[in-house]
């Protein structure tokens, strides 16, 4: 914890406003999306189903793929505090919406669904502006799945995204086969360096100018910003910015290479 805060305060420290930011692109992505203020009355149905779930006290089985359990351990968790602690907070699941609605994203896929709560923040914010979206979430534990899929009712999502259970590296294959393009990544499941990039990599044939990729805890391990770093570098990366908690990864040809250090 220490070091996450010695690395926050560096970052706070270091990262620039929109004042210091001459790119006319990520100007507009700083003052029409990351600063938008506007309560959407989305915000409350995610948040209410988040306080329900703060308060669910029953245990179920949670299988683990990521982060050092690439073997797929079981373990025993409250969801209560699946919620408190595996769910993205309400300030980084309204940011998602406010970036999917902003992209007009419809092709949709993520990597980690959890409980639902980051999965509804991103599908109601990508629903603004269609009717209709294709929107897949894979998550390695089962169990989640199902919980997230009653959540996801609840929410009257549940048609809106397809949950599909199991380890990403055995899933990911079949599930890019049902997408033409890929408008919009969410990567928040495994967060080690090795399978960061080569999702990556396998994500480029589906990607076009405009996608965007999300990806989530980039300075939670030495492993994890090893693996920003190499993103950023990429031949096909033309923009970065880096959030501190998320970093967005743009492969847009018209931008300068530049690398950002935002403020949010």
């Amino acid at each position: 914890m220490l070091d996450i805060a010695r690395k926050y305060a560096w970052y706070y420290l270091n990262a620039k406003t929109k004042h210091g930011v001459h790119s006319p692109f990520v100007y507009d992505l700083v003052t029409k999306v990351f600063e938008d203020k506007t309560v959407y009355e989305e915000y409350a149905k995610v948040e209410k189903l988040r306080q329900t779930l703060l308060t669910n006290r029953m245990v179920t089985e949670v299988e683990d793929f990521g982060a050092g359990g690439e073997s797929g351990r079981v373990y025993e968790r409250k969801i209560s505090d699946i919620a408190a602690r595996a769910a993205k907070p309400a300030r980084w699941g309204k940011l998602l919406y406010r970036i999917c609605s902003y992209f007009n994203v419809k092709e949709i896929l993520e990597f980690g669904t959890s409980l639902g709560i980051s999965t509804a923040y991103q599908a109601m914010g990508a629903l603004k502006g269609h009717e209709n979206i294709h929107f897949v979430s894979m998550e390695g534990s089962s169990n989640l799945v199902e919980l997230a899929g009653m959540n996801l009712n609840d929410l009257g999502l549940k048609d809106k995204v397809t949950l599909v259970p199991g380890n990403f590296d055995v899933t990911l294959d079949g599930v890019l086969e049902g997408f033409d393009k890929l408008d919009y990544v969410f990567l928040d499941g495994n967060h080690r360096k090795e399978p960061t990039l080569r999702y990556f990599e396998s994500l480029l044939p589906k990607s076009h100018n405009d996608t965007v990729f999300v990806f989530d805890d980039i300075h939670w391990s030495k492993d994890m910003e090893e693996a920003w770093e190499e993103l950023k570098a990429h031949p096909a990366v033309t923009v970065s910015i880096d959030l501190f908690y998320i970093g967005l990864i743009f492969i847009r040809q018209e931008q300068v290479e530049e690398h950002f250090l935002i403020r949010f």
